[in-house]
């Protein structure tokens, strides 16, 4: 894949570097390899969404979510199960541990979390402060000057 120069960018921009960083980073190829547990990102409403990830096999106890400065982290790790004489002939259900973040845009919190038919949904929500929000500024016009040229005094 090619790279990308941002730096004509930084020219006309200012405050994007965490963006340029990002999509930098995103043109990098992945080294981990990570694809497990699968996961969807959907657009629920205006400034709602949602994450839902495929942890079959995992229970509420087994997972953790964290959010920190712009970062959501989902981690899950298994109880080993006693094989109480069991033997396994194939064993294709996974259960090995993950951690799996994703990068939060400015604004976005976590409103809630549930664990349904083995899927886990992160319900996210961006909440823009009401002075972050655009607003119009009224321009205001000088006032108009008038000249004196003589002034009369009254005694």
């Amino acid at each position: 894949m090619r790279h990308v120069d941002f730096s004509p960018l930084y020219r006309s921009t200012v405050g994007f570097d965490r963006l340029f960083t990002m999509l930098d980073s995103l043109a990098q190829p992945d080294n981990s390899g990570q694809s497990y547990p699968p996961y969807n990102i959907e657009r629920t409403g205006d400034d709602a969404y949602r994450i839902s990830m495929a942890v079959a096999g995992f229970s509420e106890d087994e997972i953790s979510i964290e959010a920190h400065r712009n970062v959501l982290t989902v981690k899950g790790e298994r109880v080993e199960e006693q094989a109480d004489g069991r033997e396994f002939l194939h064993r294709g259900i996974a259960a090995r541990a993950f951690e799996r973040r994703f990068q939060l845009a400015d604004h976005v919190e976590v409103e809630g979390a549930e664990l349904k038919n083995g899927l886990l949904h992160i319900d996210l929500k961006r909440n823009v402060p009401e002075e972050m929000k655009p607003r119009r500024i009224e321009i205001a016009s000088a006032p108009a000057r008038a000249k004196q040229i003589e002034a009369k005094a009254t005694h």
